[in-house]
């Protein structure tokens, strides 16, 4: 047994079973593991996609486009929806409030750009977001939710579309249950649901009961789980509680991509391997940072490295002078000066494993348009107009 990766919350929580868990079917995709990288604003682009991928099979989205920045042309859209060669199966998320730009840009994608999955965003809790109708505020309107999510799938073909949601706006509106049979009605061939409100942002436990309440109520698609998986063995008590067929993770990942060789060991009954000293994961990181560069330039690249660099170094001792000097550095030439100074033998600290990654701690009062939820069918026009802006990152 490895210590590391048994906090007292995975204690007794035994292998994986022969046969326990099926591979994750979404339409034609077969995912073996059933373990899906959530799509991150800022975060899961091609060059953190191919190091991800790296350490396991799995199904590995691209954060968040806008459908109208893609259909207009816009060229950090464009640049966020660029896939490697080699990059297969090809998934991408996708954000809109408005079900021609939605329609259009799905037809482009699986058309032109050989997109094998789609999903659309109806998680991101940001107030620009929810604010003008967006993102998690959708399925509080059920009418609109089925027309937007409708013009994806009807244009989508052969190419498998599911969406991703919150519970609801906060305790006194919870939409998961609804959601889920509107994406099941219009043909989507998947769910997941973050189990937190909006209002939770990532804050406190994730509500796991929920994903065995959707599962209930979800019953020809299959359901994902999503939040608070930071050991391999979460995935196994999250699937078990609660009857899901796959999971979705998020932030256990961030300085972490072999999170995913070690939950592909667990699915297999396996005890996860050692995790990387501080000397293997600094080379990865000039590696990490390396790709960033070639993909954003090195200004943009740089600054992209400086918060993955904040990541894969979060719990060791003693790092908190590394991460200052990192965060000043303006060339890759500085960053991986830094990072080859680190000291090589250090073992991964048990504490990091758990270790709150990307979002503050706090909750919030969820921004609504003026009379947003008097009709389930409209949608404010601010809405549409303020997908030319771009989705913030983090959603």
């Amino acid at each position: 047994m490895n210590p590391i990766y048994r906090s007292e919350v995975n204690r007794d929580v035994p292998p994986a079973a022969p046969g326990e868990f099926a591979a994750l079917r979404i339409g034609p995709l077969e995912v073996d593991p059933p373990v899906v990288l959530a799509p991150m604003a800022g975060v899961t682009n091609s060059p953190f996609r191919r190091i991800c991928r790296r350490y396991g099979a799995g199904l590995y989205v691209s954060e968040m486009i806008t459908a109208r920045g893609f259909v207009e042309g816009h060229r950090k859209t464009h640049q966020l929806a660029t896939f490697a060669e080699d990059e297969v199966p090809r998934s991408i998320q996708l954000y809109g409030t408005d079900p021609a730009a939605l329609g259009e840009a799905t037809r482009i994608l699986v058309g032109e750009s050989g997109v094998d999955h789609l999903d659309m965003n109806l998680g991101c809790p940001v107030r620009k977001v929810t604010g003008n109708g967006g993102g998690a505020a959708i399925p509080a309107k059920p009418k609109l939710m089925a027309r937007l999510v409708g013009a994806i799938v009807e244009n989508a073909g052969d190419v498998p579309v599911t969406v991703k949601f919150r519970k609801g706006i906060d305790d006194s509106l919870l939409t998961f249950r609804s959601a889920g049979k509107v994406a099941e009605d219009v043909g989507c061939a998947a769910v997941g649901l973050h189990a937190r409100t909006a209002a939770q942002l990532y804050d406190g436990d994730a509500d796991w009961s929920a994903i065995g309440e959707l599962k209930e109520a979800v019953t020809s698609i299959p359901v994902l789980g999503n939040g608070d998986i930071y050991e391999p063995h979460d995935a196994l008590r999250m699937m078990r509680e609660t009857g899901c067929d796959g999971v979705i993770i998020g932030r256990g990942c961030l300085g972490r991509p072999w999170l995913f060789r070690d939950l592909a060991a667990v699915f297999r009954g396996e005890e996860p391997p050692d995790p990387p000293t501080l000397g293997e994961i600094a080379d990865l990181a000039i590696e990490h940072g390396r790709e960033l560069c070639k993909f954003f330039g090195d200004y943009l690249g740089v600054r992209h490295m400086r918060r993955f660099g904040n990541w894969y170094t979060k719990g060791f001792h003693a790092t908190g002078a590394f991460r200052k000097a990192l965060n000043r550095t303006e060339t890759r030439e500085e960053m991986e000066e830094l990072l080859r100074a680190l000291p090589r033998d250090v073992p991964y600290p048990p504490g990091a494993v758990r270790a709150r990654r990307a979002k503050s701690a706090g909750t919030q009062k969820v921004h609504l348009p003026k009379g947003f939820l008097n009709d389930d069918d409209v949608l404010p026009a601010a809405a549409a107009e303020d997908e030319r802006a771009g989705m913030p990152e983090g959603g």
